[in-house]
């Protein structure tokens, strides 16, 4: 019997450290260090929430950029790969009807981005390379300049720690379609 209390105490012990204390400590530190990360880093506009930086959304209509494709969805709730094989046929078609869809051609091939999906399905970013591609398409539906869109494309390319190890730059695209939005 000794033996049973001494586990339920452990367990006790254990449960309050590892659910509540550690949980809270992180959350305070998360609030008072990064805040904006806390909440969600979420985007409002015009007093409602349109979404979060660190979330893709799906953009289908051409006048919008287009994020990377997602396996699944863009659901937040459902974040992973697709566990596709880089020679699984299934991915090969998907790549390939993507590509047919954004215009590449033998002369003009599409960066990898745009057809591959990220290892989450999640990612909020494409690579200023995928974004400009876009600008053609994007400039025609809107009836905007494509040297205003470069601009745009450029005033949105995040610095971030990527580019210090020899990452590509990239652009947020929620971020990059709501400037587009208050542009126009």
């Amino acid at each position: 019997m000794k033996d049973i209390v001494t586990t339920l105490r452990l367990m006790g012990v254990t449960l309050l450290i590892c659910c509540i204390a550690y949980p809270a400590v992180i959350l305070a530190f998360a609030r008072i260090g990064v805040p904006a990360s806390a909440q969600g880093s979420l985007i409002e506009r015009d007093g409602r929430i349109v979404g979060s930086s660190r979330i893709a959304q799906a953009f289908v209509e051409d006048s919008y950029f287009w994020p990377r494709p997602s396996a699944v969805d863009y659901a937040a709730d459902a974040a992973g790969g697709s566990n596709l094989s880089p020679v699984s046929a299934r991915l090969t078609e998907r790549a390939q009807q993507i590509a047919v869809r954004v215009g590449a051609t033998a002369k003009r091939p599409v960066p990898a981005d745009l057809v591959a999906a990220s290892g989450s399905g999640l990612d909020p970013h494409i690579t200023t390379a995928a974004a400009r591609y876009q600008v053609g398409r994007v400039a025609g539906a809107r009836g905007l300049d494509r040297a205003a869109l470069y601009a745009l494309i450029d005033e949105h390319t995040e610095q971030g720690w990527t580019r210090a190890i020899g990452g590509a730059p990239v652009v947020n695209v929620l971020e990059l379609n709501l400037a587009l939005d208050r542009i126009q």
